[in-house]
């Protein structure tokens, strides 16, 4: 379930000692990439100089880069041979956190977080707070044995299940994550299906996610979702609520290939040039405060990714700072206002 190269799993940057699982090595790249404009000029023209928080209303928590696949686009470089999960003084303080301020939705990431040994003590903590309870899945980790029972967990303690799929087809699919992980990513979703997550008449949501498979924007989400319907439900019979589109952001193993395949700068002028002052306002950061493995915290899950981090940590976090807080903005952040705009939670336009 992982990608391979000539019959052996890609490892981690990490593993590799490759320069880019450095976080300042990564900005490094992308802050010596010419440009016309800076993020922080464009979104100051867009009317938001700074850019402002609006509010606390997702916690999106990270348990870690423990993955059971490693993807050749993973901005977090998970994988198998990486170790890093949340501990439990930190898991305590982000539920804490989500009890005091009343903390509306859990978004829930990794690598796989459903690895961590407390993902189901978390689900069903936040789900007794009251909190809308979103799952980040890559569909493959339901079908390890620990784990097959998934798809009926989730259904019990209505958990919304966001699940990555590259493309409706194998190729373009194992091409990116792996040879053989699109016949699984299948079942996994007609398991889904079966206890009624996608089903007309259930409140069992259940939501793709694409990203483009080269060096370029995704489509218009609205047209590519009644295409994904009407393949995925002719080829395999699988059924779905929602596609988001998200746009490769050029950070770690994405960055990688940007840079192997000599298109990071032509990819990067692509995104400043696209830059839709419209996708601004509906930033994913303006109203999502991230927690990293380690609880540092961060506007989002791609400046977690580049170690940009904010002052405090959830242990010590200010609510009322943190929800009106300016953003830490550089380059990679064309990569969310490109197009019709890209987020954990689709299109911003």
């Amino acid at each position: 379930m992982s990608a391979v190269v000539q019959g052996r799993l890609i490892p981690s940057l990490l593993r590799r000692g490759h320069a880019l699982s450095v976080d300042a090595q990564q900005r490094e790249t992308l802050a010596r990439l010419p440009g016309s404009v800076s993020f922080e000029d464009a979104a100051a023209e867009a009317g938001h100089a700074p850019l402002r928080a609006v509010g606390v209303h997702v916690l999106q928590v990270n348990l870690g880069k423990r993955c059971n696949q490693t993807c050749r686009h993973c901005h977090v470089d998970a994988g198998p041979d990486r170790r890093e999960v949340m501990s439990d003084s930190v898991m305590d303080a982000c539920l804490t956190f989500l009890a005091r301020h009343e903390v509306p939705t859990l978004d829930i990431t990794g690598g796989a977080p459903e690895l961590h040994p407390r993902f189901r003590e978390l689900v069903k903590r936040a789900r007794a707070l009251g909190c809308r309870v979103i799952d980040r899945c890559n569909l493959t980790v339901t079908r390890l044995p620990n784990y097959a029972d998934l798809p009926e967990f989730f259904a019990e303690h209505r958990v919304e299940v966001v699940a990555s799929l590259p493309w409706y087809r194998a190729q373009q699919t194992d091409a990116q994550r792996g040879e053989g992980v699109f016949e699984e990513s299948i079942a996994a979703l007609r398991a889904l299906n079966a206890v009624g997550y996608g089903q007309p008449g259930t409140t069992l949501t259940l939501t793709l996610v694409t990203n483009p498979t080269g060096a370029y924007l995704p489509p218009p989400q609205a047209a590519l979702e009644r295409d994904w319907k009407r393949e995925l439900q002719r080829l395999h019979g699988v059924v779905f609520n929602h596609l988001f589109t998200i746009t490769n952001m050029p950070i770690s193993r994405y960055l990688e290939f940007l840079e192997g395949s000599g298109q990071l700068e032509a990819y990067m002028q692509r995104l400043v040039q696209a830059f839709n002052p419209k996708a601004v306002a509906g930033l994913m950061c303006r109203t999502t405060l991230s927690v990293g493995f380690d609880g540092k915290l961060y506007d989002c899950d791609f400046n977690q990714m580049l170690g940009l981090s904010l002052a405090s940590t959830i242990l010590d976090a200010d609510y009322d700072k943190l929800a009106q807080r300016a953003m830490r903005t550089a380059q990679h952040c064309f990569g969310c206002t490109a197009g019709n705009g890209s987020s954990c939670g689709g299109a911003t336009t």
